[in-house]
């Protein structure tokens, strides 16, 4: 094995990680956006049905946007 695979051997490594940091901070990100414009008043009991149903289809959402980026992370392999 030359220097030269070795090389790209690691950097493409460092290159996956990154990439998978990155996708699983912006995927984090966009989840807990809703629960932060919810503010306090959500948490103490103040949600009402419809919140509920928004927050259970951005979790869905999430879902599936994880499911994507897996599924894209695959086959780029």
């Amino acid at each position: 094995m030359t220097l030269n695979q070795i090389w790209n051997m690691v950097l493409r490594i460092f290159i996956r990680k990154g990439v998978n940091w990155g996708i699983n901070k912006g995927m984090g990100h966009m989840s807990s956006a809703g629960r932060k414009a919810a503010g306090a008043g959500a948490r103490q009991g103040g949600a009402g049905p419809a919140n509920a149903a928004q927050a259970h289809q951005a979790r869905e959402l999430a879902k599936r946007a994880r499911k994507a980026a897996r599924l894209t992370r695959r086959i780029g392999r």
